[in-house]
C-alpha cells in the first residue's frame, strides 16, 4: 500500500472524530489565520483538499465553494457542516495533482493544510494553475519547515518516522509559487513560522 493510499485509508477512519479532536486547536490558534486567509476568498470557489470543511465558516456571505477531497467520509462530514452554515457546496471526490475540472475555470483556489501531504508539491501547484483563470487567487495554509533550528531538527525527525503516511513538515510551499506561475502578494506567519498562510496571484 502507497502512501496516498495509506492517507486516504487514513482521513476515512479518522473523519468522525477530526473535528473534536481539533476543536481546541482552532479556537486557539488555527482559526484566526484562517478567517484572515479566506476573507480575500471570491468569485467561483475550489477548494481542494476540503476535509470535514472547517473552512466553510470562514468564507465570505455568498461565496458557493466545489470541495474536492480524497476521502468520502470527509466530504460527508463538509455536506453535514455545509447544511448547518446554510453555506452552497458542491462536494466532488478527487486527488489533488488530477482534478477534474475545466482550464481556468475558478476565481480563487483555497488548500489548506493538504501540500504537507502531497506526493510532490511542483506538480500540485501546477495542476492549480491550470485550473486557476489568469489573474486568480491561490490562498494556502500549512504547516512548514520552522524558522527556528532546534525545530527543524523535530521535523525532520517527524519526517522519517512519518514517511510511511507521506506527511512532510519540513516543506515550504510559497518558495515554490513563482516556479509554478504565481506571484506572492500576502503572507502571514505564526512564532517560530509552524504556520504559515499565503494569499499568491496566477500571473
Amino acid at each position: 500500500m502507497g502512501p496516498e493510499e495509506a492517507q486516504r485509508r487514513l482521513w476515512e477512519r479518522a473523519a468522525p472524530t477530526y473535528d473534536r479532536a481539533m476543536a481546541p486547536w482552532e479556537r486557539r490558534w488555527i482559526g484566526g489565520y484562517r478567517h484572515e486567509l479566506l476573507a480575500r476568498a471570491g468569485g467561483e470557489v475550489v477548494e481542494v483538499g476540503i476535509g470535514t470543511g472547517a473552512n466553510l465558516a470562514h468564507y465570505p456571505a455568498g461565496v458557493r465553494v466545489l470541495g474536492v477531497d480524497a476521502s468520502p467520509a470527509m466530504l460527508a462530514q463538509a455536506r453535514r457542516r455545509a447544511a448547518e452554515l446554510g453555506r452552497e457546496l458542491d462536494p466532488v471526490v478527487g486527488e489533488a495533482d488530477h482534478l477534474d475540472l475545466e482550464d481556468a475555470g475558478a476565481d480563487t483556489l483555497v488548500a489548506t493544510f493538504l501540500l504537507c501531504s502531497v506526493p510532490d508539491v511542483a506538480t500540485t501547484l501546477t495542476e492549480f494553475a491550470r485550473v486557476l483563470r489568469p489573474g486568480g487567487r491561490l490562498l494556502l495554509l500549512d504547516h512548514v519547515e520552522s524558522s527556528v533550528t532546534p525545530l527543524r531538527w523535530l521535523q525532520a525527525l517527524a519526517d522519517r518516522t512519518g514517511a510511511a503516511t507521506g506527511e512532510c513538515w519540513r516543506r515550504r510551499p510559497s518558495a515554490e509559487l513563482p516556479g509554478a506561475g504565481f506571484t506572492v502578494e500576502w503572507t502571514r506567519s505564526s512564532r517560530a513560522r509552524l504556520l504559515e498562510a499565503v494569499a499568491a496571484v496566477r500571473a
